[in-house]
């Protein structure tokens, strides 16, 4: 019985941490998402419709709530403009990295960013920003930039990973291709992330820590660019949604939307990230 009630004390903390949301030293500029006359998804960073649309400056703050901390994160501010066309909404997300991590190994990460908005959460009841909350659920759209080096680039080899890798051969080239799925890690089990991906961002649904799911219909989509010690990155959605896990945008109206920032040469990964608060962000008509 002792057992069962430290058990229950434990849950209801956890329950209770997980609408802990520290609040904002100040209020946050609105994010005003400009109408475009560019058709298709507006991936591409350089384009002249961003011109239409002003920065705004985000800032970020550690993750000190749960294990594994970030109490010092490399990345504590991003600029971020907004565009539409009726059909897709997208963000260009700007920050500061000197080293550029696309490439994954056995002790390194990627640079990745996320962009976050709750599905049906009323201006008075919003989700927490940390993933959400049991009955506050929340689109997560994260890209990495070793998803989009492997599209742009190919599957990486294990010889080019790992130049010095001895090995005598892989069950695939000896056994057929069900009886070397045992030895496909990830792969095996259907792993979502594993899958075969067509855009570098991961469409996904949460409702508080520990329940992030890629979405089976992946609808996002996105494009990075690195250079001189900077990143740009736009993340696009469509404004119409699909279903009880995507939000809808319509032009006039206001929503909110947080970040979340993985700075691969810092060792940043899962939990381990910058996050912003809630930003209002407007859908001009």
């Amino acid at each position: 019985m002792r057992f069962l009630a430290k058990t229950a004390s434990v849950l209801a903390l956890a329950t209770s941490l997980a609408v802990i949301v520290p609040s904002p030293s100040h209020a946050q500029a609105t994010i005003n998402a400009m109408k475009v006359a560019q058709s298709g998804p507006l991936l591409d960073p350089e384009a002249t419709s961003w011109k239409s649309a002003r920065d705004v400056d985000v800032a970020l703050q550690p993750q000190t709530v749960t294990a594994p901390m970030n109490p010092a994160p490399a990345v504590k501010q991003i600029r971020v403009r907004a565009i539409h066309n009726d059909k897709w909404l997208a963000l260009r997300i700007q920050w500061r990295d000197l080293t550029r991590n696309d490439e994954l190994l056995s002790d390194t990460f990627g640079d990745q960013v996320a962009v976050e908005f709750p599905i049906n959460g009323a201006a008075d009841a919003l989700p927490t920003p940390m993933m959400g909350n049991d009955g506050g659920r929340v689109n997560i759209l994260q890209w990495r930039a070793a998803l989009q080096r492997d599209l742009q680039q190919g599957p990486p080899t294990v010889r080019r990973l790992y130049p010095n890798a001895q090995d005598d051969v892989y069950p695939d080239q000896i056994l057929t291709a069900a009886d070397s799925l045992p030895y496909q890690g990830a792969i095996a089990v259907d792993n979502a992330v594993s899958r075969a991906h067509f855009s570098p961002v991961l469409d996904q649904v949460a409702e508080g820590w520990g329940t992030l799911t890629v979405k089976q219909q992946q609808r996002a989509d996105g494009r990075g660019s690195w250079r001189n010690g900077q990143w740009t990155v736009v993340i696009a959605l469509p404004m119409s949604a699909d279903g009880p896990d995507s939000p809808g945008f319509i032009p006039g109206t206001k929503t909110m939307v947080a970040f979340a920032v993985w700075e691969g040469a810092h060792h940043e990964v899962g939990s381990r990230k910058s996050w912003s608060d809630w930003t209002p962000i407007e859908i001009s008509k």
